[in-house]
């Protein structure tokens, strides 16, 4: 799904984040990952491509959206699990330990979420943004209990990300019905 880049926008009304989603659509050769209104009545916009043609296109997102918009996030060379994690499509395989990072910034959580499974052997399940969420966001992240933490560790030292991590759990062998509940 992912081609080097991810692109995304956050705005704070959701008929501007339609249009401003259309705009990013039409202003360069971009891939929609996710397109959805989320909670506080904000609209997000997720896309994939080349680098150039993600910057663009955000860049038309950002300017279309005006003094709507609420936060923008361009990640080069991001890492394939990170879109595939956004609309829950990753091959997770045995679950090890789990992790979970609740962040209230949606453009920090996908920062995050590259930083992660860049930073150590893990593997992404989720990265939920802000539906049914009161506007927050999480990580849910899976591998050996040393390497989630290390990963999340990782996360938690990023500029983007400071100050808006609200909770971090790292559970060694989950129950198998947890497991399968976030599956």
């Amino acid at each position: 799904m992912s081609k080097h880049a991810l692109g995304m926008i956050e705005v704070a009304s959701i008929p501007a984040g339609i249009e401003a989603g259309d705009a990013m659509m039409k202003a360069a050769d971009v891939e929609l990952v996710s397109a959805h209104p989320v909670c506080a009545g904000k609209y997000i916009v997720v896309v994939t491509g080349e680098v150039s043609a993600v910057k663009s296109s955000v860049q038309t997102g950002e300017e279309c959206a005006g003094m709507k918009l609420v936060d923008s996030v361009v990640i080069p060379n991001v890492d394939e699990q990170v879109p595939a994690a956004i609309v829950m499509c990753n091959e997770v395989g045995e679950v090890g330990a789990i992790g979970s990072v609740e962040l209230f910034s949606l453009c920090a959580a996908v920062t995050a979420a590259d930083t992660i499974v860049k930073a150590a052997n893990v593997k992404l399940i989720e990265v939920r943004l802000g539906r049914g969420l009161g506007g927050k966001a999480f990580i849910i992240l899976t591998g050996e209990v040393a390497a989630v933490n290390a990963a999340i560790r990782v996360a938690k030292a990023l500029d983007e990300v400071q100050g808006l991590m609200s909770e971090i759990v790292v559970i060694p062998s989950p129950h198998p019905d947890i497991v399968n509940a976030l599956m």
